[in-house]
């Protein structure tokens, strides 16, 4: 439909609102489209030149400005190349130009795995309670997938593409697909090229660098 005639429709609509003020109704057609966008979910090929601004787009919109800083939570191994995304990724967003007062959890040197999520939410709550938790992992998908970077505004379950039950952590996703979902996930882990972890890692890490350095800039202004 014509963007002219999507218009033409709204003001009508709008002229023929009857026993409610105008501008309420308004903002409750802005409030239930803002809603209608955190509550999607957002895709990337990792080919598309435009993945990295797609995931500060998605970030923004999930979390917007927030006092605290959100912490960055990458989880993975260094054991399997496909289960590496998570430590490549937060090795890469510590090198970056970040500003010192960044929390990333999960790095090459100190990977943080599945197994250890059960204490993890405790710990983040305990630590950061007025931070939004920004989770970092691989996950399995269709084979059309494979290249993809997710980011949901849910947490996620860690060590599902190992056939593990584990409870989900994090208030904002973001997941690469790494591997073609199948009965033998961590087998494929392994064979998984480390060229599609590696720009994955990178447009992440840029992405989450850009988004942090924003809302340090913006926290600041507020204090002056």
């Amino acid at each position: 439909m014509h963007l002219s005639t999507l218009c033409a429709q709204f003001v009508d609509k709008l002229n023929r609102v009857e026993g409610i003020n105008r501008r309420e109704f308004v903002n409750k057609v802005v409030s239930t489209h803002t809603r209608r966008m955190t509550q999607m979910e957002y895709s990337f090929n990792i080919y598309n030149k435009m993945a990295g601004a797609g995931i500060l787009m998605a970030l923004n919109a999930y979390i917007g400005t927030n006092e605290a800083p959100p912490v960055i939570l990458c989880i993975g191994s260094d054991l399997a190349i496909g289960d590496s995304l998570g430590p490549v990724c937060g090795t890469m967003l510590q090198s970056k130009n970040c500003y010192k007062g960044c929390f990333v959890y999960g790095t090459l040197k100190k990977p943080v795995t599945a197994k250890e999520v059960k204490y993890l939410n405790a710990f983040l709550k305990e630590t950061h309670p007025n931070s939004k938790i920004i989770a970092v992992d691989a996950a399995v998908g269709a084979a059309g997938d494979i290249g993809l970077i997710k980011i949901n505004n849910k947490g996620l379950k860690p060590g599902l593409g190992a056939n593990k039950k584990l409870p989900a952590v994090g208030d904002v996703s973001i997941m690469g697909i790494v591997a073609e979902k199948s009965l033998f996930n961590y087998s494929l882990l392994n064979l998984t090229r480390l060229n599609l972890v590696y720009k994955m890692s990178d447009i992440i890490s840029d992405s989450l660098a850009t988004f942090l350095m924003n809302a340090h800039k913006s926290s600041m202004r507020q204090v002056i």
